[in-house]
């Protein structure tokens, strides 16, 4: 029914993931569903436009209600499935975008590596207002598809502002929503509205020889340095008060400074 909202899902965890199908099955009655994903695992893809991708797009179900529904996977980046979402397999303007629901938080500085936040972000390159939908989970689950994992109460987040989306779309100068659900959060678990820390959430871990002519395995660790994040971010929204973090997030990411000013400082700089 083209009267229906068209809601685009995609992630970076893969098709195959419960998180994924967590937020369609949270979706499926608010409008009809366009579902493109990569085919394996993207965590860390960042916005990225690889240039090895395969453009091809497969045809793939996922589980919902008990029966399989019609999906498309794609041998590419999460951006790259957004914008393969649009161009080619979208037969009318898209409504939504629903990134997510990821395994792990996307927190700090760090959430321009994250596929569930690239992908959100391309999508709103295309005037489509998006969702970037995160759930805090061990550290140990976040490359897998296990079924521990309940995905409930981030499907529920989802469909709030989801619908709350489609209603009234985003605010003025807000192109995308990152939200980021604590492990421990209920349905009755308050939202508040935060800013991205500067602080670096993730840090990369070096394990074996480390030097330039060794071989080196990258890991990284959750770093959370309580006495020193910002009290309304991201991090201590969902890390430290264990509440439903909302980033309002824009494609915008000129500094928030007078573009004279700068121009001033380098022109005084150059008369020294």
């Amino acid at each position: 029914m083209a009267s229906r909202p068209l809601i685009l899902m995609t992630n970076d965890d893969g098709i195959d993931s419960p998180g994924l199908h967590a937020a369609a099955a949270a979706l499926s009655d608010l409008g009809d569903l366009l579902i493109v994903a990569p085919s394996s695992q993207q965590t860390g893809a960042g916005r990225s436009y690889p240039a090895t991708a395969d453009s091809t797009i497969y045809p793939a179900t996922i589980p919902l209600s008990g029966d399989n529904i019609a999906a498309y996977k794609v041998n590419a980046s999460p951006a790259q499935a957004v914008s393969l979402a649009v161009n080619v397999v979208a037969q009318r303007p898209i409504d939504l975008c629903v990134s997510g629901i990821n395994y792990g938080e996307n927190l700090g500085s760090g959430v321009t590596i994250s596929g569930t936040v690239g992908a959100a972000i391309d999508a709103a390159c295309f005037n489509i207002p998006a969702l970037a939908v995160s759930l805090e989970t061990p550290k140990e689950y976040h490359l897998t598809y296990s079924k521990a994992i309940n995905f409930e109460v981030a499907a529920h987040f989802t469909r709030l502002f989801a619908q709350q989306t489609l209603a009234n779309g985003l605010p003025a100068k807000v192109d995308l929503l990152k939200i980021d659900v604590p492990a421990t959060a209920t349905p009755e678990t308050p939202w508040r509205a935060a800013s991205i820390s500067r602080q670096r959430y993730y840090d990369l871990v070096y394990k074996g020889q480390v030097g330039l002519d060794g071989a080196q395995a990258l890991d990284y660790t959750v770093n959370l340095l309580r006495e020193k994040v910002e009290p309304n971010s991201d991090v201590y929204v969902c890390a430290v008060e264990k509440l439903v973090a909302v980033v309002p997030m824009t494609v915008d990411l000129t500094a928030p400074v007078g573009l004279a000013e700068v121009a001033d400082f380098f022109q005084a700089l150059s008369r020294q």
